[in-house]
């Protein structure tokens, strides 16, 4: 099995992928999947929408074999959040 290897610096491989999200993603696949997760391929801009991005990588991997996944949350900043966050907006 070929192990594969990041050709990017994870803050180009970051741009990239956050550019080709905003430029050619996003309207093809925000209006019908808010929430779901779409892998995309920083190299030929492929994509793949799935629940969760394990599932994500792998359809977009049987495409793509050697292809350098970026993922993102539709509708979202990030694939997942970390830490507490109320959505509360009480005061005392």
């Amino acid at each position: 099995m070929t192990t594969r290897q990041p050709r990017y610096s994870k803050e180009e491989f970051a741009r990239l992928g956050r550019a080709i999200y905003e430029s050619e993603v996003r309207l093809q696949v925000e209006h019908e999947n808010y929430g779901k997760i779409v892998a995309i391929d920083i190299e030929t801009g492929a994509f793949e929408v799935a629940d969760n991005s394990v599932n994500a990588s792998k359809q977009l991997l049987n495409r793509y074999p050697d292809a350098q996944i970026f993922c993102i949350r539709i509708g979202h900043r990030a694939v997942h959040r970390f830490g507490f966050h109320s959505h509360s907006n009480t005061s005392a």
